[in-house]
């Protein structure tokens, strides 16, 4: 959809999408890719784990808590339907994402998850506005049954971090049929990869993500990887997951974006690079692209670790029209080990 197609004659104002979250990892570069497409971008943060330096890539940044009620209330009055630009939708990357803290702190998940959420339905139903682009995960989906695993999978969440990621897609399902309110779900695999310009790219504390970790080793700010488990049935014995670069998850949420403006149904889409690279693969390919020897140590399996997660991601493709654009993983390792080197020299 052309964005000239949202914009009113009598103010040429460009519309405004609200980014919950805009100031993390995927938010940041979903900010960036709304305003190469002409939108006006809010980003709405705590900095709980987002960063300020992230935060400043959109047009307005307000600091402000997800569960609080008034603070959005203020956010969507301020840029209601009479603002120059008015908030047509609004897209959530602010959840809580670490599985193994889920685990030991389950009430975190839940409150920030759903409950958060809840309050931010909410305020877009008194405020009318009905777009809403939501962050989801494989998680939901538990062990797999199939490989590679496609959006009618059986959902079998098997920690608090996916179950809560699940309720709220049911919940909005449920909000669809009583208000109205249109959603796309999209439920990636594992986000990788940064922007190829430098401009943001991954930084967690504490990291638990596997490419940076290994980057780490190389840059120097870390000792070693532990890689869980080498007695899996894949070629190598270790876990073989679908990396997808973060530049193209946010072109996908772009589409779903643009179908929903232009009036599309609900819907939920897998995405991934539908093919597996197991943990000592990406190793090699750290080694490769950094010229650097990544010192290994391995550690027993952790528990609920499936051997393979692959994403079918035909559906997205058909539908949204999208195509992964950076899907080698050398490609995706050497735009994060770019990001790493600029990170490392801040240390």
């Amino acid at each position: 959809m052309r964005i000239d197609a949202l914009l009113d004659s009598n103010t040429n104002a460009r519309p405004a999408i609200l980014v919950v979250g805009g100031a993390g990892y995927i938010g940041s570069h979903m900010v960036l890719m709304l305003k190469e497409a002409g939108y006006f971008v809010l980003v709405f943060d705590n900095l709980s784990s987002g960063h300020r330096s992230a935060a400043v890539l959109g047009d307005e940044f307000i600091q402000g808590e997800l569960g609080s009620k008034q603070a959005l209330q203020q956010v969507f009055k301020k840029y209601s339907k009479t603002h120059a630009h008015p908030i047509k939708a609004v897209m959530h990357f602010g959840g809580s994402i670490q599985v193994g803290e889920s685990v030991v702190d389950p009430a975190k998940y839940y409150q920030n998850n759903v409950a958060n959420t809840l309050v931010l339905l909410d305020v877009m139903r008194e405020f009318d506005v009905k777009a809403f682009i939501f962050s989801s995960t494989a998680a939901i989906f538990g062990a797999p049954c199939v490989i590679p695993m496609d959006e009618m999978h059986p959902k079998t969440p098997v920690n608090p971090y996916g179950r809560s990621k699940w309720m709220l897609e049911q919940i909005l399902e449920d909000y669809d049929r009583a208000y109205q309110l249109k959603s796309i779900c999209l439920r990636y695999f594992n986000a990788c990869g940064a922007d190829p310009l430098g401009r943001t790219g991954e930084c967690h504390e504490p990291e638990t993500h596997l490419i940076p970790l290994i980057l780490q080793v190389a840059s120097g700010q870390r000792a070693a990887i532990q890689i869980f488990g080498q007695d899996y049935p894949t070629p190598d014995g270790t876990c073989l997951r679908d990396y997808v670069h973060v530049v193209d998850l946010a072109q996908a949420h772009l589409k779903a974006l643009e179908q929903l403006l232009a009036g599309s149904e609900s819907a939920q889409y897998n995405l991934g690079n539908g093919q597996g690279f197991s943990v000592q693969e990406v190793v090699s390919e750290v080694e490769a692209v950094t010229g650097k020897s990544i010192a290994v140590v391995f550690a027993p399996r952790r528990q609920g670790d499936p051997a393979c997660l692959v994403a079918k991601s035909d559906r997205a493709k058909q539908v949204l029209g999208w195509a992964p654009e950076y899907s080698e993983l050398r490609e995706i390792i050497s735009h994060a080990w770019a990001w790493e080197l600029k990170l490392a020299k801040k240390h």
